[in-house]
């Protein structure tokens, strides 16, 4: 099964395994000028996410879901989604409370007990991304997805290193850029020392 995944595509990411790859792919929704805009800021944007999103999302759990329907109002609230999870995933503790959403237990053809979403427009996103996150913390992965430290870049990867040490997205793009920015700040410190002995 192939598996596309848009918005982290547009940064080169190589999705997070499973369900997860829905929660990174949200958080790579974001605008970044060299990347592409911000693929909630308007409803043709986000329904065209939506879509590619839950199709890939519901062929990976072998469900059936079809893509909630939005509106003008839905986008607003899934932007504060986004910057929630966004909090979460950088170890902070989001300052307003969090909108309740409502899942459902099934049972899968082949025996397995899964939690299905609920709801409407926003909230049955918001029903499948905290579905998500909850089976990833229950399987050590959550700590795995981060937002790179280059602030030029900001998007969410999935640390693969060993010992969960990654900061950068690409060690090839963002980390050789702010290394070689890091370098040039010594050498100017350097020469300024320098100069004034």
């Amino acid at each position: 099964m192939s598996i596309s995944w848009s918005a982290s595509q547009r940064y080169g990411a190589v999705p997070a395994p499973g369900g997860l790859g829905l929660v990174h792919d949200f958080l790579n929704t974001m605008g970044v000028a060299t990347y592409g805009p911000d693929l909630l800021a308007d409803a043709t944007l986000a329904r065209d996410w939506v879509d590619g999103a839950v199709r890939t999302w519901s062929a990976l759990r072998g469900v059936g879901a079809q893509p909630p329907a939005l509106d003008d109002a839905d986008l607003a609230k899934l932007r504060a989604l986004r910057g929630t999870i966004a909090k979460l995933v950088a170890g902070e503790t989001p300052a307003a409370p969090v909108r309740p959403v409502s899942g459902t237990f099934a049972l899968s053809d082949t025996g397995e007990v899964r939690l299905d979403p609920m709801g409407s427009g926003w909230r049955w996103l918001a029903s499948a991304l905290w579905g998500e996150i909850l089976l990833s913390q229950q399987h050590d992965t959550w700590r795995r997805l981060k937002t790179c430290h280059n602030h030029r870049c900001g998007s969410a990867f999935y640390d693969r290193s060993k010992n969960n040490s990654g900061v950068w997205c690409s060690v090839k793009t963002c980390g050789n850029a702010a290394n070689l920015r890091a370098s040039r700040a010594r050498k100017r410190e350097r020469a300024r020392s320098a100069g004034s002995v």
